[in-house]
């Protein structure tokens, strides 16, 4: 299965706006800007995965297209662990790519995989369970009250978990909107937090104290992920799980370390930021080796978070299936819905990914080819 070409489309989707106060940085997306990439194979066929490119897909996609191109071609497309350490060599020596962009493309290689296995990926990479449980996760929002109508909209469509994104501004407030969700959604429903690296360690511990008492299930990201010594006494001193190692490059490599000695109590990876499938297995295993959870973190559009339900599939140490909220924002790039009813994903039984892109859509959106 020899590797023939490596396609990239740079794309914008115009019609998805995002507010500046809704990712904290105060920069208004006028459109969402994303990648395609394709990997094509000497049999003909191929096989398509969307793609982060942070606030230009232009520039994601000249990087992509400098260094990936020229090392991807005339490899077998089925030899992913070779693929994967010549890359962690490649990268180190002179390229030096932002975290999300091998991911896409070394999904593109599992997915020509099981495309030629006739399986569902998920079962081609192992198959733990058919189902999981959905959370929803806020973007910022204006206020406590904003947040706990949210939290119930959420509960009352019948997903099972929602995560709080609060705006960091004041520890004080972020308190006040916690307690708020938990008052509005009562004793029963799942609650987590992802401050985004905010606080201090004093900070932290205050904030965590006050989630222990409300009963939420974890504390992600209240400090940077690379502050091993502040986290690892934070999660010392806490009851409540702390979670983290979601930006960390170099997965697993860079958490070994949180996982053997403690830094957090869970760790994060996802197939768009942590490598791909091989690079979010790689950490989802060796979580699972010293009996860690590896929850999985959104990748936010919709054909990515398909194959990151699939990785849900096949490991057995993440609790549920992240999207984010209004999820009507973020569902383009499929012709059909994520398979998820009544707050259930079920993995799909056609072979591959189990859905088909929206070419449609993605010629449209597409500002260029390289």
């Amino acid at each position: 299965m020899k590797i023939t070409g490596l396609d990239i489309r740079c794309c914008k989707l115009d019609r998805v706006a995002i507010a500046g106060e809704a990712m904290r940085d105060g920069i208004t997306q006028d459109g969402m800007e994303f990648l395609v990439m394709t990997v094509k194979v000497d049999s003909g066929m191929s096989a398509s995965m969307f793609g982060f490119a942070g606030r230009s897909a232009l520039g994601a996609g000249h990087l992509a297209a400098a260094s990936l191109r020229p090392f991807l071609l005339g490899r077998n497309a089925l030899d992913r662990e070779k693929t994967w350490q010549d890359w962690r060599v490649a990268d180190r020596w002179w390229h030096h790519l932002p975290i999300y962009l091998y991911g896409p493309m070394d999904c593109c290689l599992w997915l020509l995989g099981a495309q030629a296995a006739d399986q569902p990926l998920w079962r081609y990479l192992g198959g733990a369970r058919s189902t999981v449980p959905v959370y929803a996760s806020s973007l910022v929002l204006p206020d406590a009250n904003a947040y706990a109508k949210e939290a119930c909209d959420v509960r009352d469509a019948g997903l099972k978990a929602y995560k709080i994104h609060p705006p960091g501004r004041s520890l004080v407030e972020d308190i006040e909107i916690h307690r708020a969700v938990r008052q509005a959604v009562g004793p029963e429903f799942d609650l987590m937090s992802d401050p985004v690296a905010p606080y201090s360690l004093e900070e932290a511990v205050r904030f965590g104290r006050t989630l222990e008492e409300l009963d939420y299930l974890w504390l992600e990201e209240p400090m940077p992920d690379e502050n091993f010594s502040a986290l690892r006494e934070l999660t010392r001193i806490l009851d409540i799980p702390v979670v983290g190692t979601e930006v960390l490059a170099k997965h697993p490599y860079s958490v070994a370390e949180c996982i053997s000695s403690r830094v957090v109590d869970a760790v994060r990876a996802d197939v768009s930021w942590t490598g791909g499938i091989t690079g979010a297995l790689k950490t989802a295993n060796l979580a699972h080796a010293f009996h860690m959870k590896c929850e999985l973190h959104t990748t936010i559009f919709h054909p990515l978070e398909l194959v990151n339900l699939h990785v849900n599939g096949a490991v057995a140490n993440s609790t549920y299936f992240e999207l984010l909220w209004p999820t009507t924002t973020f569902d383009f790039g499929l012709t059909t819905p994520l398979p998820i009813k009544d707050g259930i994903a079920y993995m799909p039984e056609a072979p591959g990914l189990g859905a088909e892109l929206d070419w449609d859509l993605i010629d449209n959106a597409t500002i260029a080819t390289l």
